[in-house]
């Protein structure tokens, strides 16, 4: 099976929707690919940036080559603000793989990107602007080959440090 490597990085917000009246926000990413729940992958929290954080947290996922073949994978980034009463749903951003693929293709695979973010239907308040880096294709057993080598040389004996 082919797949390619998908470097993702999640760069910052601004304008957010004011979901909180007496602290701070402090805002947080939750990242699904092909709604695929054990691939959620999210940022850690900007305590500082309120309804403008930053993070420039990069993520990376194999993910196969019929993800980016067809507009029905989708990559879904969920904003939240951190909360001790639980965490508050601030609005989100959906792009077809597929989409992003076709853009970042004449640019070398890599693109950086900005996206109203959406509440339910409706566009909510803000942007968010994320980078992002699609590999060349790949064997997945090549792949697999690759991430155990990596791991036997950051370990030295194949354990886990």
């Amino acid at each position: 099976m082919e797949c390619r490597n998908l470097e993702l990085t999640i760069n910052s917000a601004n304008d957010l929707r004011e979901v909180r009246r007496f602290f701070k926000m402090k805002v947080y990413a939750k990242v699904f690919i092909g709604g695929n729940k054990t691939m959620e992958k999210r940022t850690p929290v900007d305590k500082h940036g309120q309804n403008n954080p930053a993070w420039n947290y990069t993520m990376n996922y194999a993910i196969g080559e019929s993800w980016v073949e067809h507009h029905g994978t989708m990559l879904v980034i969920k904003l939240y603000c951190k909360r001790k009463l639980g965490d508050r749903y601030i609005g989100e951003v959906h792009r077809s793989l597929k989409e992003l693929y076709d853009y970042a293709c004449p640019n070398g695979g890599s693109a950086v990107v900005r996206f109203p973010v959406q509440l339910g239907s409706i566009e909510s308040q803000g942007q968010l602007c994320f980078s992002y880096r699609f590999g060349d294709k790949v064997c997945i057993e090549k792949l697999m080959l690759a991430e155990s080598i990596a791991s036997f040389l950051l370990t030295g004996s194949g354990g886990t440090t």
